[in-house]
């Protein structure tokens, strides 16, 4: 059955980096485009970023763009998500998603499996 694992979270000072991953199983990953959404206290669901399943194309937030990186290794078939330059307001609990096939990873984009997440906390 197709799984996602996110890990890496944890807590970060502002100006702070992590690396989030997703380890996918359960399907041929290297077919699929992935994206990463957050979910802060409170909030709904905000897309962050997606890539294509061959990594010719990348998309992020306006929130996001040029503090995170959004990559993929297929061999390892895990997506990976570096966030860099943290502020406070990036706290929020993390997903990795799958898209259907064809979709784009955009906010637009349609999802069919969706991980457990994992909790990123930026704060001094």
């Amino acid at each position: 059955q197709v799984q996602l694992v996110e890990s890496g979270g944890g807590l970060a000072q502002p100006g702070g980096s992590l690396r989030l991953s997703c380890a996918a199983s359960g399907f041929t990953f290297s077919s699929y485009a992935m994206s990463w959404a957050r979910q802060a206290p409170g909030k709904g669901l905000e897309w962050v970023s997606g890539i294509y399943p061959d990594s010719s194309d990348t998309f992020y937030a306006r929130s996001v763009k040029d503090r995170f990186t959004i990559s993929r290794d297929n061999a390892k078939n895990t997506v990976y998500l570096q966030v860099n330059s943290l502020k406070p307001e990036d706290t929020a609990l993390y997903y990795c998603a799958r898209a259907r096939l064809g979709s784009t990873p955009d906010p637009f984009g349609e999802y069919d499996y969706w991980g457990q997440g994992t909790q990123v906390t930026v704060s001094s």
